[in-house]
């Protein structure tokens, strides 16, 4: 098989560091500029590297985790202060609060696009060689072949899409996750969907009227 590309990964990244350097500062946990430049350093070397292979260095994949793990942990305490500030009777400035909703909304969609990427079947550098045949997600090519060409196997943008199916509905589409890590992944992805359009977004819209 062919190697995994890791461009379109560190986009996502890049995209994700954008949208958090957006929020407003009420927003931010501790100083701002401390997670992008947490997670610039290591996607420097990262990025370097072409293409996920096989026979990767181990650190590498540790790496990638640790970066989701990072980018995960923030937004969830972003999700938890813009909460905390729409509970505030006080607040009125619900036009960017929604921005900042649509802005965390958007954020959790890529990191657990990143998160069923890096998880399926051990990784793209173990997808890529063949390794561990169950996979974790199951796409509709794995149960009806005829729908893809030979030696199809799920890319990126398979898997962003299934974080956006799921981070829309709150439930699987075409994908369905079939480990305990997939479905945990998927819970965690539909609870900060949940929280952030139907308590989030919806106060903010009262604010506005």
């Amino acid at each position: 098989m062919r190697p995994e590309p890791h461009w379109p990964a560190s986009l996502a990244l890049v995209a994700c560091l954008a949208l958090y350097l957006a929020l407003p500062a009420r927003l931010v946990v501790g100083p701002r500029w401390l997670p992008p430049v947490l997670i610039a350093l290591p996607l420097i070397p990262l990025s370097a590297r072409r293409h996920r292979r096989p026979d990767e260095a181990p650190w590498v994949r540790a790496t990638a985790i640790a970066l989701l793990g990072l980018v995960t942990v923030a937004n969830v305490a972003t999700v938890v202060l813009l909460v905390q500030r729409l509970l505030d009777r006080a607040v009125s400035q619900g036009r960017a609060l929604i921005y900042s909703a649509v802005a965390i909304w958007l954020t959790n969609v890529i990191v657990y696009g990143l998160w069923f990427w890096e998880v399926d079947r051990g990784g793209p550098g173990r997808r890529a060689g063949g390794g561990r045949p169950y996979p974790d997600i199951q796409f509709p090519q794995m149960e009806n072949p005829d729908l893809a060409p030979p030696g199809w196997r799920p890319r990126f943008v398979d898997y962003l899409y299934t974080s956006f199916a799921n981070g829309t509905s709150f439930a699987p589409a075409d994908a369905m996750p079939l480990t305990p890590v997939a479905k945990l992944l998927f819970l965690g992805e539909s609870l900060v969907s949940l929280t952030t359009i139907a308590v989030v977004a919806a106060r903010a819209v009262n604010i506005l009227r």
